[in-house]
């Protein structure tokens, strides 16, 4: 059918070690020459233009004189996030990744931290070292901070950064014992961001690096002499079926209807096998049939439960954070609007559509399509630390955090696509794609006839056999992509942010002003059109 356009006590076995492999992209990190089109676009708009002439948005200048002109008797001292983390020591994983990257940034932008430990899945010392400056010392990320330091940046990188050899899937995180001891004996805070993020990977990879690995650091961290905080990034997709508005309140041990057993999944996992020589299907299929049989929609999903759940259980008397963010994409403002690492969860429905593939869509358009900017993100992990590390009290349930817009400042299906028509039209991905207005169905058989029809006819009365062939590969590539975020096109739940609300309730004037939390401020257009399209041409298509 189609639908309106129009707006509207947990015991743990014997841990054996599953083929994880390694989760970690490589970058050849550039500065890409401008696009053509991103030009063509940004004529009209000279705001968007200053975004991706400047190495900084704002400049630090007028950073610096914004603050200077904050009043200081602003009704309250804020939650005290410089004075928190000055001289802490953080050890963090996952800092290769799209979040992780940014929250090491801010940290050495914003804060006078101490040392800084990553864990970097390497085989020895000087590649972990090579993957430290590859991937992100010599990242634009860190331009801004390049500037602020300029010629003593080597210095202060090299005082404040250290580069860890480990592995989450590995006993004692694959750290040698000169590792282990010096972050025993230093660190303050864990941020725990590493996961693998492929929503249909192999059941048996994602419970090894979302399930057991997460046990394993928090085990790591209840030997560390100083912790006051392990903070620990989820997915606002582990209550994904549920209906109505969603309060952070953690995951008990058995889900909802107490059908998933932790235990009973990974004794699955250790007597599976298989004769076939297509292994990795065999697990993708049993993966998928555990999550839609436990009341998930995809097995990503079920396993960043099951990783919260086991890491509440075991935490004993370690406070403990729950960060729960929704679909994480661009930078919304600092350090650099528009700067992302790879493509992420919607990013391939947005390059399809800019190459005019998307004429139909399978999604209800009045669903908020729940985004939020990675330096929101970044920005609450590092605050609700400050928060909570402030308090010294460790609370007998672990405080959850929803990061989400689908409640506070909603952008629907309907109007990033609208955004999306109004950008491409003028500067589409490919040249002379055909880029229309999109028609939403809830019926998936009418949307698979209406967008190959709309495919094909865009090709014109004389076709051949291999224009048949494309057309057909095109249609049927979109409506794998439908069916893989169908959970997001038809999402019924809505995520309360009301620990969001209280943090940016308590924070001062200049700690909201440095550390941006608060999602209505966000307008969407402008962050589509503006930053977030052309970031994504930028960094990741015209690599």
């Amino acid at each position: 059918m189609l639908v309106s356009a129009a707006p509207t006590s947990f015991f743990y076995p014997p841990i054996k070690r599953f083929s994880a492999g390694k989760y970690c992209t490589k970058t050849n990190l550039q500065f890409a020459a401008n696009h053509p089109k991103i030009n063509a676009f940004s004529s009209k708009n000279e705001q968007t233009h200053s975004l991706f002439t400047s190495c900084c948005h704002p400049p630090a200048s007028q950073l610096k004189a914004a603050a200077a002109a904050l009043d200081p008797q602003d009704g309250h001292a804020g939650i005290g996030i410089l004075e928190f983390f000055q001289g802490k020591n953080i050890f963090v994983t996952g800092a290769t990744g799209l979040l992780g990257k940014v929250v090491v940034e801010k940290l050495l932008r914003s804060t006078s931290v101490g040392k800084i430990y990553l864990l970097i899945n390497a085989k020895d010392k000087e590649a972990a070292f090579d993957r430290l400056n590859c991937e992100i010392l010599n990242s634009e990320l860190l331009a801004c901070l390049k500037e602020k330091y300029g010629k003593s940046f080597g210095a202060f990188v090299k005082a404040k950064v250290i580069a860890v050899v480990g592995d989450i899937c590995e006993p004692k995180l694959g750290m040698d014992y000169e590792s282990i001891e010096a972050i025993r004996k230093d660190v303050n805070v864990i941020i725990h961001s590493a996961a693998c993020t492929t929503f249909n990977e192999r059941y048996d990879l994602l419970v090894d690096t979302n399930v057991i690995a997460p046990q394993r650091v928090m085990r790591f961290a209840k030997t560390c002499n100083k912790l006051q905080l392990f903070a620990h990034v989820s997915t606002a997709y582990v209550t994904e079926r549920r209906e109505g508005v969603i309060l952070e309140k953690p995951l008990m041990m058995g889900g909802e209807d107490g059908k998933l057993d932790v235990a009973d999944e990974i004794s699955l996992l250790l007597k599976s096998s298989t004769n076939t020589i297509d292994a990795t299907n065999f697990f993708k299929k049993l993966g998928q049939h555990r999550a839609e049989m436990l009341g998930w929609s995809t097995t990503y999903q079920l396993s960043k439960a099951m990783g919260e759940m086991v890491v509440n259980e075991i935490r004993g008397d370690v406070p403990l954070l729950i960060i729960r963010p929704a679909i994480i994409e661009s930078c919304h403002n600092q350090p650099l609007p528009g700067w992302i690492q790879g493509m992420r969860v919607f990013d391939p429905v947005v390059v399809s559509y800019g190459k005019g593939m998307i004429p139909a869509y399978f999604a209800n358009p009045h669903v908020p399509l729940d985004i939020i900017p990675v330096d929101l993100v970044a920005n609450i992990t590092i605050a609700v630390i400050a928060k909570h590390g402030n308090t010294h009290v460790t609370a007998a349930q672990p405080t959850i955090y929803h990061v989400a817009s689908s409640l506070q400042n909603p952008v629907t299906w309907f109007d990033a696509f609208e955004y999306l028509y109004e950008y491409f039209k003028e500067a589409p991905l490919i040249e002379g794609a055909n880029i229309s207005r999109v028609k939403f169905f809830d019926d998936f058989e009418e949307f698979s006839k209406c967008l190959r029809g709309e495919i094909m006819r865009h090709y014109g009365a004389n076709v051949d056999r291999k224009m048949v062939r494309q057309c057909n590969a095109k249609a049927t590539y979109v409506e794998q992509l439908c069916k893989m975020y169908e959970f997001a096109g038809f999402l019924k739940p809505r995520y309360h942010t009301g620990n969001v609300q209280k943090l940016t309730e308590e924070m001062s004037k200049e700690e909201q002003f440095n550390f941006d939390v608060d999602v209505k401020n966000i307008n969407w257009k402008k962050y589509f059109q503006e930053i977030h399209v052309p970031g994504l041409r930028k960094y990741v298509i015209d690599r």
